[in-house]
Order: C-alpha cells, then structure tokens, then sequence
C-alpha cells in the first residue's frame, strides 16, 4: 500500500477545525452556539459585544449557572454536552449547556473562557490558542460565565476570505440573536458593535410571563409595533403537537420572506417544510411576490422530530411531516378566517399620511396683502400665475348643489354595521360609506373580487371538483422520479379533478383536468405538481392552484372600477363584506378598503 493510501488517525487540533467547518461558517455561527449555551446555564441577561463584525473580538456574558474548573476542562473536550443525560439521541430537550461547540470554535481562534459558579469564592479561566489548551486558573468574575473570541479564524485562514465586510457580520449576529429573544421573552438581550447598542431589550415582566403577552411584546420590540397591531394570535392542538405565535394580517406583508420567524421546540429553524405551509395557508390571501410576517412556534414530542440532520441544527426532520404541515395551514387558515373583513391599520395609517397637509411650493405663499412673511426669509413667493383666479372660482358657491345630492336613506343607523352605509361613490371606483366612528373608503372591484372568490370555493366544497375529458389525452415526459411520485398518488389527485396513468417510462398520460380550470398549460401544471410533491409530500399544490384559479376567475368576473353603482347595491356590497371571511383584502393581498376614525379626520383639521 502507498504512503498516500495509508490510513492514520488524524489529530485531534485538526479534527477540531474540519467539526468547526460545519458548525462555525461565520461570527454569527460562534454567537448563536455560546448563546444558546448561555440559555441552557438559565441566563437571565445575555450580553454580546462585536469588533469588526465579530471577526478580531466577540464575547459572550452570562449570568447563568457557572462552572467549577473541572466542569471547564470537560465543557473544551469534543463530544461533551449536557443534552443526552440518557445517551438518547432521540430525547433532546434542550439546546446543549457547554461542550460540543465549545472546542470547535476555540480549534480557530483565540478562546477565554472565565466562569464562576454559584456560591464560589473566585472565578475560574481557561485559554485555548488554535486547539493549543491551557490550565483553568483563578480569575475574578462575578457568578456566569464570559466567552472571549478572538482572530477569529486565523487558525483557517482560507474561511477569513469568505467572511463579508464588518456591518454585513454584524447584522448576520443581530439576524441570529433576534430570533433567539423571540423563543425567550423571560430574557434580556443586548449586542454592541462598535460602542454601539445594536439589540437592548429588557425582560419581559413577571405579570406578563403567564400568557402571550409577554411574548407579543417581544415581537413588537423585534418585528415593529405594527405586527402587534396587526396580527392575530395562534394556538392549536394535535397528535401531541401543539402550534401557538402570531400571524400577521395579509394586508400586512412584504416583498421578502425574512420576516417570517419560525422556531421548534424553541429552537429557530429555516425549514422548508414549515415554509411551504406557510405559504400554503396564506396563498390565497397574497400575490406570489408578497410575503406574510409570522412568528411561529412548534412545541413537539421529541421522539417525533429529529433536530441532528443539519450542523448547525437550522434545518429539522420530523417523522409524520404531514400532520404538522396541515396543522400549520389549517391554524393559520383559521385564525385568519376569525378576522373576518378586519383589515391592517397600517393601511389607514398610510392614508392619513397622505392626507396631512403639505406645501408643494419651495418657498411659502403669502396669506394676503399686508407685509411680512414667514419663516426666516422675511419675503412673500410671486403667486404663480392662475391660481389665485383658480382658488377663487374654486372656492365660490356651486349653484344647485341640493339638486345634485342623492337623497341617502335615513332609515338605516349607521352604528348598526362595521362598514357603515354607503353615503357616495367617487370616480365609479370608491364607496363612501358612514360608520359610527368615522369614514370607511371601498374599493369596489377589490371587494367584490374577494366575494366573488369566497364564492367560488365554496361551490367547489359543495360539489366537489368536476372534470372535463380532453379530446386528446397529453403525454408529459417527467422522468421516472416524477412518474412515480404521481402516479402513486394518482387516486388523490382524482378527487382534486386530474385524472392521469403511467405512459411509458418517466411519462404520465393526463386524460382529464380540472373544470374549474378551463384551458391550461397541462404540461407545466403536472411538472410543477411533480416537483411540489416531491417537497412537500401531498396533493394540497393540487388544491392551491385551483384556488389560484378561483382568484383569476373572480378578477374578471367581479364588479369592475368605473362602474357606477346605485346606493342600495352599494350597501349590498358592504353587507356582503360585512358576512364574508377575509373580505379585508382581495386574493392579491390589497386592501379592499380602508377607514378613517373620526378622531384622527378631526386631528387633521386641528380641531383635537
């Protein structure tokens, strides 16, 4: 055997560095492991400092359970944890106190870690220089433990060259430990870079740790005080699972999916799986390039998930992924249902915005004949020239104006209903309609396509999906993956109204479609079904397109803008939205109307 095939045990230094490869890719990697370590010790204050993003300098404070210097020894050697006290490595409840991380981190970089446990007289501190390990001696530090990171790398200089510009580092850690405070309301977070508070929320209140509370607060600190206004709360029960967070409106979305939060078993994870429910439940409430804001958190028998298939523990498995997807969707779908046409507030904020007054002129305008002026400058603007004849006419008396008001009903309270009673239509576009409390604006084509849409899915659920038999049946070339995965479900998709069979190898024959769908790209419908069973395991994508159908149908079918609409078909619409699930917002996620609080209206005015 050559010198190049001989097999030799590698040493433990190097064995380090290749574990830290997978487990440490990048500052925010070091950050993530020594806080959940600090939250496994039963931290209540955890502080993280950066220099240069993280790269020269990180520490990690704690006041949690500290360590004697025996315990410091064994936390630095591999494959030392406080996860298995049985050696099961299907029974992971926590997040792992010291060890494993530990050695990998300090195998490249400059490691100091100081800790003092409860009731000791002096603290204790062990250096390790690139997987070079020390004696724990005496130091002083008060009861917690301290993490020190330096050079970070300069053991692997060849990972140093990945590493992006020191603000980019920084905010990969903020990103990290964000979504650790999330999953610990009871915990006070702080991360300096640079001399400079990045994170600094306090702990929640002992009064609010009993319920949401505490936690709604923490996603308001974290997400925006408007997801607190506008989201609704989850909680739901199944097989041993139990789902509860938050889920913003649809109204309430952005053009990314990063804020979208979810955790397992408080554990924050980037899971397809959880992903694409997510996705699944609000598909029919948003446009494909918009984005929900959620913050979900999965609590699951530990034997029914398997957190060890990714490094750094981001991804998760579990072993019926079909019960937790439709729990997700159906939770979500529920709690969005329960809204009813409640739309976000940040839509009537946005209104307000644009209503407050203004000067379009660089310099002010005079507010009459006499001398002076405003501000600084002391001289009047020229008034450009027509509009002192255009205000003028503007503002002289409409002759006949009673004339051309419609008599309203008088007979109708406008506090009996939450979308008031239709008082005027503008533009053959908007309905203006009178609550108790304010003014509600419609967007006729937008609500009406929101009905029309409710409408069509529920004669689908009442009749059931009828197919229609294409004149001639189409081969789709899959691949043999693809077929199969189909065709085993071939029964399922029956039912959803697509009727396919086996042609050949890697093929399918579809020989009936959906009628609801009408004529189609059949070809990238089943490559697409193909590809989505393969992701997620069961025919809801089926599903999903037929609702994403039912929504373009109803686009074209619903009442559109510039038509002028009579009062009492007016109000019928707003008694229908009043009576529909999710009116608050057309199947793109649009607002479907907005309302303005008399409060805020008299604000404007100046009369509050």
């Amino acid at each position: 055997m050559s010198a190049l095939r001989t097999l030799r045990r590698l040493p433990s230094t190097l064995v380090n560095r290749i574990a830290a490869g997978e487990v440490v890719e990048r500052p925010a990697s070091a950050v993530k492991e020594l806080v959940e370590n600090a939250l496994d010790a039963g931290a209540r204050r955890i502080a993280v400092t950066l220099k240069e993003g993280g790269r020269t300098f990180l520490s990690v404070v704690d006041d949690g359970v500290g360590m004697s210097p025996d315990e410091l020894r064994l936390a630095v050697e591999r494959h030392c944890t406080s996860k298995l006290p049985d050696d099961d490595l299907t029974d992971i409840r926590t997040l792992g106190f010291r060890g494993e991380a530990l050695p990998s981190i300090a195998s490249v970089s400059r490691f100091t870690i100081t800790s003092r446990p409860a009731g000791a007289d002096t603290a204790w501190s062990l250096e390790i220089d690139g997987g070079a390990k020390g004696e724990p001696r005496p130091a002083a530090h008060p009861q917690g433990t301290r993490v020190e990171v330096r050079e970070l790398f300069f053991a692997t200089p060849a990972r140093l060259k990945f590493l992006k510009e020191p603000r980019t580092e920084s905010s990969h850690v903020a990103d990290a430990m964000r979504r650790l405070a999330m999953a610990h309301p009871e915990v006070a977070f702080r991360l300096e870079s640079e001399e400079r508070a990045l994170i600094d929320l306090a702990a929640a209140k002992p009064s609010l740790l009993s319920g949401d509370a505490a936690r709604l607060e923490r996603l308001a600190a974290i997400m925006g005080r408007e997801f607190a206004e506008n989201a609704v709360a989850i909680d739901a029960n199944r097989e041993g699972f139990r789902l509860t967070g938050f889920a913003g409106l649809p109204t309430l979305n952005r053009p990314t999916g990063q804020h979208q939060y979810l955790f397992v078993n408080g554990r924050p994870v980037r899971d397809k799986l959880l992903a694409g429910a997510v996705r699944g439940a609000y598909q029919d409430f948003l446009a494909r390039d918009r984005h929900p804001m959620v913050a979900l958190f999965l609590e699951a028998p530990t034997e029914m998930v398997d957190v060890n298939v990714h490094p750094a523990k981001t991804e998760v498995r579990f072993r019926d992924a079909g019960i937790v997807r439709g729990m997700i969707v159906g939770a979500l779908r529920t709690a969005l249902s329960a809204a009813g046409h409640r739309a976000s507030t940040t839509v009537s904020d946005a209104a307000l915005g644009a209503f407050r007054p203004h000067t379009g002129f660089a310099t002010p305008l005079p507010m009459g004949g006499g001398g002076g002026g405003y501000g600084n400058g002391g001289g009047y603007a020229s008034v450009p020239r027509g509009l002192a004849e255009a205000a003028m006419q503007f503002m002289a008396p409409l002759d006949g104006l009673s004339a051309r008001v419609e008599e309203q009903p008088t007979n109708i309270a406008p506090g009996n209903y939450p979308l008031g009673v239709a008082r005027a239509q503008l533009h053959e576009t908007y309905i203006v309609a009178q609550t108790d409390q304010g003014v509600v604006i419609v967007d006729q084509h937008a609500a009406h396509e929101r009905l029309v849409h409710e409408r069509l899915k529920t004669q689908l659920e009442a009749e059931g999906v009828k197919r229609q038999a294409l004149l001639l049946p189409e081969v789709v070339e899959i691949g043999e993956d693809g077929a199969r995965r189909l065709t085993q479900r071939a029964a399922e998709l029956a039912d959803m109204g697509l009727v396919l069979e086996p042609f050949g190898l890697g093929a399918v024959v579809v020989r009936e479609t959906p009628a609801v769908l009408g004529e189609l790209d059949i070809q990238g419908l089943v490559r697409d079904l193909a590809d989505e069973l393969s992701e997620m395991g069961d025919h809801l994508s089926l599903k999903e397109k037929v609702e994403e159908v039912c929504g373009t149908l109803a686009c074209h079918t619903s009442v559109r803008a510039g038509r002028r609409l009579t009062v009492e078909e007016m109000n019928a619409l707003l008694r229908q939205m009043e009576a529909t699930p999710h009116s608050g917002q057309c199947n793109h996620g649009r607002p479907t109307y907005v309302e303005l609080k008399l409060a805020d209206i008299e604000r404007l005015f100046g009369r509050r």
